[in-house]
């Protein structure tokens, strides 16, 4: 499945908003620097669909607010 992500990095505490079935918000503490907060974005969505993080990656967006990811 294929979900749409607007991210929130520098945030105070890590958090994922559903915003519809295929749309979130998610915020991380992780500055967007050398794809650390595309990683943390992957994590705090592993963990939301209560998946391994290898099941999460993302598809475009990398240096973007808005990404698209996979989630197997």
């Amino acid at each position: 499945m294929k979900i749409s992500v607007q991210a929130k990095p520098r945030s105070h505490k890590e958090k994922v908003t559903k915003v519809d079935d295929t749309h979130y918000i998610v915020a991380v503490m992780e500055p967007p620097v050398e794809g650390k907060a595309n990683h943390a974005i992957a994590s705090a969505l592993a963990k939301h669909f209560h998946l391994p993080r290898s099941r999460v990656t993302i598809v475009s967006g990398a240096a973007s607010r808005n990404k698209v990811f996979e989630v197997s």
